[in-house]
C-alpha cells in the first residue's frame, strides 16, 4: 500500500459543526503516510478558525467563495499531491480500517479507476444509506438506483452484497479515484455545481476504458442532508437538471430523442406528485430545471468527447421506473439485472 500517495480530502461549507463532529474519528483511524485535507468553500462561518485553533495538523485549503462540489473539488485537487484522492463528504463516520482494503484493491487491480466503500446509515446503522449504499448503477432513462437502495427504499444490511462488484457509479461521498484519471477524464464537469457530477464522471471514466467497483470490506455511516436537507427545492434542481445534463453528454446517438422525451415526460409526472404532496417549491424545481437543459441540450451534445456508440452494459436496459412503482420490486436482488462479481 506504501505505493501509493493517499490523501482523503473533505470538502466544507459552512460545516463546522460538523467538522467538530466527524474530524476526531476521521483523524484516528487514518493511515500513517495518508495526509488529511479539509478544502473550504467559502464558508462564511466559523470553519476555518475552528480548523486553525484546534486541528492545526491538517492541512487547510481556503478557497475564496462556494464553488460548489463540482468546482470546489476542482480547485482543492489541484493542490494536491497525490496518487490516490478519497473524496470523503464532512458528515461522514468512517470505520476502523476503512481506507487499507481500498488502496489494496486498485493496488492489485491497475485497471479500476474509481472505488467506492459500503455506505450505511449513521442514523439507522444497519441500513444501506442513499447517497451510494452498496454501489450505484443507472436505468436506460438515466435514473440511479444502488444496491440496497431504490428509490428511497433502503434494505437492511445482512452482507447480501458483500460481494465486491463492478458497478456503474460510486457515490461522491466517499470516492476513492486514481488522480492521473480524474484529470485525464478532465474532472469533475463544473456546470454541474453538485449532485449527479460522479455518476457523469464515472461514465466518462468507463468510456476511457477503465472500471468502477464497490469494496465493501470498506465501511463508512453517511449522515446525509450535511449541506442540503434531502427535500429541498434547490436540490430536486440539481438533480433533475444534472441528470439531463449527463444524459445529453453520454447518451449514443441512437435512441437518445425517444429517451430523452420519455424521461421528460416522467419528469413532469414527478413534478405532479410534488405539487399533489404540497411541495410546489419542487414541482417549480423540475420545471426550471427542463428549461435549463431545454437551452443547454445543443452545446451539451458536443461537449463529451469519446461518447460511445452504445449503451455501456452496466446500464439497466430497463426502466427502473416501471420496477418499481407498477412491479413493485423494491429490492435491488428483485431485479432482472446482475451486477459482475470482481475478487478482493
Amino acid at each position: 500500500m506504501d505505493k501509493y500517495r493517499t490523501a482523503v480530502v473533505l470538502l466544507n461549507w459552512n460545516g463546522r459543526h460538523l467538522l467538530e463532529r466527524f474530524l476526531p474519528g476521521i483523524i484516528a483511524h487514518l493511515p500513517i503516510g495518508c495526509e488529511l485535507i479539509v478544502a473550504d468553500n467559502g464558508s462564511h462561518d466559523d470553519s476555518v478558525s475552528y480548523l486553525k485553533k484546534y486541528h492545526p495538523e491538517i492541512r487547510l485549503i481556503a478557497m475564496p467563495e462556494n464553488y460548489g462540489y463540482t468546482g470546489g473539488y476542482n480547485r482543492a485537487l489541484k493542490e494536491v499531491d497525490a496518487d490516490v484522492y478519497v473524496l470523503l463528504n464532512s458528515d461522514m463516520e468512517v470505520s476502523p480500517g476503512w481506507i487499507e482494503p481500498a488502496l489494496r484493491y486498485l493496488k492489485d487491480n491497475p485497471h479500476v479507476a474509481a472505488l467506492q466503500p459500503k455506505i450505511r446509515s449513521l442514523n439507522n446503522r444497519e441500513y444501506f444509506e442513499y447517497a451510494g449504499a452498496g454501489g450505484g448503477f443507472l436505468d436506460v432513462l438515466g435514473y440511479p438506483f444502488c444496491r440496497g437502495r431504490i428509490f428511497n427504499t433502503l434494505e437492511k444490511d445482512n452482507g447480501q452484497y458483500d460481494d465486491a462488484a463492478e458497478i456503474f457509479w460510486a457515490s461522491g461521498a466517499a470516492l476513492f479515484i486514481r488522480s492521473e484519471v480524474f484529470w485525464k477524464a478532465g474532472g469533475f464537469d463544473e456546470d454541474f455545481f453538485a449532485h449527479m457530477e460522479e455518476i457523469d464522471l464515472c461514465w466518462r471514466i468507463q468510456n476511457m476504458g477503465y472500471k468502477v467497483v464497490f469494496c465493501p470490506p470498506s465501511v463508512v455511516y453517511h449522515l446525509g442532508g450535511g449541506s442540503l436537507p434531502k427535500s429541498n427545492p434547490r436540490k430536486t434542481y440539481y438533480n433533475f437538471r444534472n441528470s439531463l445534463f449527463m444524459l445529453a453528454k453520454n447518451l449514443p446517438s441512437r435512441g437518445f430523442f425517444l429517451r430523452i422525451v420519455l424521461r421528460l415526460l416522467l419528469d413532469i409526472l414527478a413534478s405532479m406528485k410534488f405539487l399533489i404532496q404540497g411541495s410546489p417549491g419542487d414541482w417549480l424545481a423540475v420545471y426550471k430545471a427542463h428549461l435549463a437543459f431545454l437551452t443547454r441540450v445543443s452545446a451539451l451534445r458536443k461537449q463529451t468527447t469519446g461518447r460511445q456508440q452504445k449503451l455501456p452494459g452496466l446500464i439497466c436496459k430497463k426502466s427502473i421506473v416501471k420496477a418499481y412503482f407498477i412491479c413493485r420490486k423494491r429490492r435491488f436482488s428483485q431485479l432482472d439485472f446482475k451486477a459482475s462479481r470482481a475478487s478482493l
